[in-house]
């Protein structure tokens, strides 16, 4: 197997099973997950990068502008991974799917009006099928699916976000992490001060997985950040829809989680915005190789 073939999926498959994790230590309430996760992802990429013989580089990259544009990465990042741990440990993880399922046409659509980029005709097509599938689910509910909502448009607004900003992948998450660790670390040691703190006071193991976070948050992203140099969009497009079926299916058969037949058409109307969105993508990015191939073959020596 390719290895950036290799490290991106490891990275999706770890992603998909993060509801997993997040069940072990739901006896913490989220916002207290949210928070050791922050601090203890700052704590081990600022001595990753210590280790790497990194840090006079990153020092060199704290600079007010950098420090307002991670200051916001890292804010949308909060309410991404807030939202998350909130839907898995409150019985939502099949809407959690839903959001990540629909984040690659908010990430285009995004595109369009930040961005000020154009939509092919077969790519507004799943974007508007995309709309459909969420306009039924919330008749057929009778509200919103706000979660997943929120999941796909902070996630894409991150991606903006990271599209336009200078810094690599560590140093860059160490940066947006560092911005929320301050407040991250008042709020926990407030909690503990009113006397309703978990760490430490619920166990253990407990104690341990929330230590652990920061590891467990920076090695996907790591593995995908090297995936991600080795291989082509197209293949990322296609890798990424790993992390919400794994999600979809542990939601559905190992949470035992409500999923009747109105729901899964309006999955349905998604996942086929999904082929259709993929599909065009790929193709898409064949006929731009074959040009530029073309082209090539057409200079002059």
């Amino acid at each position: 197997m390719n290895k950036g073939i290799f490290y991106a999926l490891s990275a999706y498959i770890l992603w998909g099973f993060f509801p997993l994790y997040f069940k072990m230590i739901s006896i913490v309430p989220s916002l207290q997950i949210l928070g050791h996760r922050f601090v203890w992802s700052f704590l081990f990429l600022i001595l990753l990068i210590m280790a790497l013989k990194r840090f006079p580089e990153f020092r060199a990259s704290i600079n007010k502008k950098n420090l307002i544009t991670y200051f916001g990465a890292g804010a949308i990042l909060a309410v991404n991974w807030g939202t998350f741990i909130y839907a898995v440990n409150s019985g939502h993880t099949v809407e959690s799917s839903l959001g990540y399922f629909i984040n690659p046409m908010v990430s285009v659509l995004l595109g369009v009006v930040f961005l000020k980029e154009r939509l092919r005709l077969w790519q507004w097509i799943p974007v508007g099928l995309a709309a459909v599938g969420v306009f039924y689910l919330t008749v057929v509910y009778g509200s919103i699916p706000w979660l997943a909502l929120i999941l796909a448009f902070s996630f894409g607004l991150y991606g903006l976000i990271k599209k336009i900003s200078p810094l690599d992948s560590l140093p860059g998450l160490t940066l947006e992490t560092g911005m929320i660790f301050l407040p991250a670390l008042v709020y926990l040691i407030i909690q503990e001060f009113i006397g309703v703190g978990s760490f430490g006071h619920t166990g253990w193991s407990t104690a341990i997985l929330l230590a652990v976070s920061g590891v467990v948050t920076a090695i996907p992203l790591l593995l995908f950040a090297s995936g991600a140099r080795r291989i082509n969009l197209s293949t990322i497009g296609i890798l990424q829809y790993v992390c919400p079926t794994i999600q979809f299916f542990l939601g559905t058969f190992v949470f035992g989680e409500f999923f009747d037949i109105h729901r899964l058409v309006g999955f349905i109307l998604i996942w086929i915005a999904l082929i259709i969105f993929t599909t065009e993508t790929i193709l898409n990015q064949r006929n731009k190789l074959k040009i530029s191939d073309h082209l090539e073959i057409l200079e002059p020596d």
